[in-house]
């Protein structure tokens, strides 16, 4: 196992029906290949030995000999591969002939098991030939000179995963096997299918596939019967598709006449953690008893993995983005309406700077004003500029609350700032912690007082990245009534910025596209000599994307230090070295955990996503935890 990857594939091969002799060839020509690829479990489609299409062929002696020779054959060739292969075959017992998935392994035939639900309506007649599963004694069977677990009571396991196997029909019925096969222990499951095609039917089909596994919280390998079979009444596509938890990982080519190899590797130990974490997954699980045939792990070199991990795990994907920036922006101004409504304030407080962040902040105060009818004037933005404030950034305020027609002021921290230096004996010119946090403080106690003075909550802007790291000042910008952007990590900060610049007008879009471009700064230290911002927060803590990207793989999953630096190192390979990966990596680990008193007492805000750092819900944590290192 690859720091908790299996890596499984689904194969359509070449076939003709009812010639095994041909059809095993084919087989062993893909296994050899996906052995090659360090595939560790391969499954082909049902009745793959034969062809799904051989109809009243089924109860021919001479085509059920053929079709054992074949699997003897397999199971010859499979003790040159370290591959776990699945195949589809007739099998005879006490007089009934059943539909069944055999297993085989390094010259064994691990186990056998028969479809339970045959279909019998509309196209399919397979009650015609076979007997369903349910009417089979679990045992063991005779089965090309070995003796053979057979039933439909099987899981396989190396020690280091488990898979369980259904057939075609299996999974289209209301309570499929696969269920109590993952909550029986299978991280895996494989389906074995020979699905016609019909006009939507594919569509139903990955939808029902995707929900099985993500219900099951499992990696499911579907695979189903392609060019070959018979045409006389049905047509086969040749479906192959890898999901894991409900997200698709690979998929075949449709109607393609070349065999196919479709390859990916499946994050057990995710899987397995989404399951720990659910503590009402096994409320289900029945009292069948389940047996464990074990086969012999092997071990494989460190390979790069057939999947790629998305740098931006926080980020909607393009397709369906716009849909998912509406929803977060309605949580948000959801959460927001019902505080406001609450507390009977007159007047939402915010601090705005220029920045992305309080940009957000400031138009889901805007957008939550127009939900619940008020006027937008009772949205009270203040800007207070500072030694560090750039004239970029305050230009980009100001426009920014003229623009969106809210309630404006102006108040300078700068002299109130100097006169506390004086009071506290602190060197001005001394640009440490001391005077950094002097004016985060000073701009949130203006905020406070302001709020008290107009019946007013302040609005807290700070995001779930800096949360993260503790990249905020105690009792300053680490303080407000209600925090809006709690939930939302800096890289999501971006594109709901952009999605909101789309939707307004071109003169306000044009501002939210220069905040967008200015570099994310506290601008707590002067600006240099040309008037530009000094102090640039990626510099200094690391860039948010690798920081998002931990923080979403260290709490989502809770991964290992050194599965986190694969993941990254296998996302950011294009942009950033091992070494620098090491490095923020570090900073990360030792910010999180040194920085939890923070988190321990912040404001509430709404959850938008599937992380949050809130201590009355999703993160519970000691503030005098010990970092993790590696």
């Amino acid at each position: 196992m690859n720091y908790g990857f299996v890596r499984v594939a689904a194969s359509i091969p070449e076939l003709r029906v009812a010639d095994c002799a041909y059809n095993v060839m084919k087989i062993i020509e893909l296994s050899q290949k996906a052995d090659s690829e360090n595939v560790e479990v391969l499954c082909f489609p049902e009745l793959s030995i034969t062809a799904y299409t051989c109809a009243d062929l089924f109860s021919q002696a001479h085509l059920y000999q053929e079709a054992h020779r074949a699997v003897s054959q397999l199971t010859e060739a499979s003790n040159y591969l370290s591959t776990a292969i699945i195949i589809g075959v007739p099998l005879a017992v006490n007089n009934q002939l059943f539909n069944c998935a055999v297993v085989i392994f390094q010259g064994k035939i691990l186990g056998a098991i028969p479809k339970i639900n045959l279909p019998n309506h509309n196209e399919f007649y397979e009650k015609r030939w076979f007997a369903p599963g349910s009417q089979a004694k679990s045992g063991k069977v005779k089965f090309c000179n070995q003796e053979v677990a057979f039933g439909t009571d099987l899981l396989f396991s190396n020690g280091e995963f488990t898979f369980g196997i259904e057939i075609c029909e299996d999974v289209w019925v209301p309570i499929p096997p696969s269920s109590q096969l993952a909550l029986h222990g299978a991280d895996i499951l494989f389906n074995l299918s020979a699905s016609n095609e019909l006009i939507g039917k594919h569509k139903y089909l990955r939808k029902m596939v995707e929900q099985q596994s993500a219900r099951c919280s499992a990696g499911y390998v579907y695979c189903s019967s392609g060019a070959g079979e018979s045409t006389s009444d049905l047509v086969f596509a040749g479906n192959g598709l890898i999901y894991e938890n409900g997200a698709l990982l690979a998929a075949s080519t449709r109607f393609s006449f070349e065999p196919q190899l479709i390859i990916s590797d499946v994050d057990v130990q995710r899987l397995r953690g989404d399951r720990m974490c659910n503590t009402n997954y096994a409320n289900e699980r029945s009292d069948r008893e389940y047996r464990t045939i074990l086969f012999d792990a092997v071990q494989r070199e460190t390979t790069t993995l057939k999947r790629k991990f998305d740098k931006f795990p926080f980020v909607p994907p393009v397709d369906s983005r716009q849909e998912n920036c509406e929803e977060i922006f309605s949580i948000q101004v959801g959460g927001l309406a019902k505080r406001w409504q609450h507390t009977n304030a007159d007047t939402l407080v915010v601090g705005i700077s220029g920045g992305l962040d309080s940009t957000l902040a400031l138009l889901v105060c805007v957008k939550t004003a127009d939900k619940l009818g008020y006027d937008r004037k009772r949205v009270v933005g203040i800007t207070m500029p500072g030694f560090g404030t750039s004239d970029r950034t305050y230009t980009n305020a100001v426009n920014l609350m003229n623009g969106l027609g809210v309630e404006m002021m102006e108040i300078s921290i700068v002299d109130a700032c100097k006169q506390h230096f004086i009071d506290i004996e602190h060197d001005a010119d001394v640009h440490d912690v001391t005077y950094e946090n002097t004016q985060a403080r000073e701009r949130t106690k203006i905020l406070m007082n302001i709020a008290n003075k107009r019946n007013g909550l302040v609005i807290g802007t700070g995001d779930l990245s800096e949360l993260a790291l503790g990249w905020a000042t105690y009792n300053g910008d680490h303080m407000s009534m209600y925090g809006v952007n709690s939930g939302v990590p800096k890289t999501l900060v971006r594109y709901l910025v952009g999605w909101a610049a789309s939707t307004l007008d071109a003169e306000a879009e044009k501002i939210l596209l220069d905040v967008l471009d200015t570099p994310v700064s506290p601008e707590l230290l002067p600006v240099d000599k040309n008037g530009d911002i000094a102090q640039k927060t990626e510099d200094i803590v690391g860039p948010y994307e690798l920081h998002d990207f931990f923080l979403y793989h260290f709490v989502r999953f809770g991964f290992t230090t050194e599965k986190i630096l694969y993941l990254a190192h296998q996302a950011f390979e294009d942009n950033y070295s091992m070494e620098v990966i090491e490095k923020w990596f570090r900073i990360f680990l030792r910010r999180f955990f040194s920085q939890q008193f923070k988190r321990s007492c912040m404001p509430d805000g709404p959850k938008v996503g599937s992380i949050n750092l809130s201590p009355r819900g999703d993160w519970r944590m000691p503030s005098d935890a010990v970092g993790f290192e590696f």
